[in-house]
């Protein structure tokens, strides 16, 4: 059985996770370096890790199974669970593939240099209703060919 996981800290679309996997029948998994609230009922479990940078990606890193799928905002992260055959949701509904990750790998570099050099980038911007619901689409179509036997 596949598992949705899920890089918690920051993750704004948790709601949208716990509906798309209930309604699918799959089990979720929050990694934080934090205690946070999860719906218990719908079968969450939550992973609380050490505080450290890269704490909570490492554990999923080492956890995520083929046709798993993660949802993180972490383009490394996003890269490590590639590699092992799992499928990469970032919270805006975009999906990372083998074919793109490369492309979102150098324009964080270029962004962390540009910000190492005094400048500024802009972050994510806030998520609407019509955003929330792109990202649920996109998470049940994802979690749908997880489902399917490659």
């Amino acid at each position: 059985m596949i598992e949705i996981f899920v890089d918690g800290d920051a993750c704004p679309v948790k709601d949208e996770i716990y509906a798309v996997a209930a309604r699918l029948g799959l089990a979720v998994v929050v990694v934080a370096n934090q205690r946070l609230n999860v719906p218990r009922d719908l079968g969450v479990e939550l992973v609380v890790v050490p505080e450290g940078p890269d704490a909570a990606d490492d554990w999923i890193a080492d956890e995520v199974r083929a046709n798993d799928v993660v949802v993180t905002a972490d383009i490394p992260l996003a890269a490590r669970c590639l590699e092992v055959g799992a499928f990469v949701l970032g919270p805006d509904g975009r999906e990372h593939t083998p074919d793109s990750i490369g492309g979102a790998l150098a324009t964080r570099e270029i962004k962390s240099a540009i910000r190492e050099a005094g400048g500024s980038t802009r972050g994510p911007a806030p998520l609407g209703p019509r955003e929330r619901s792109r990202f649920s689409n996109a998470l049940d179509r994802v979690c749908q060919r997880a489902l399917r036997p490659r």
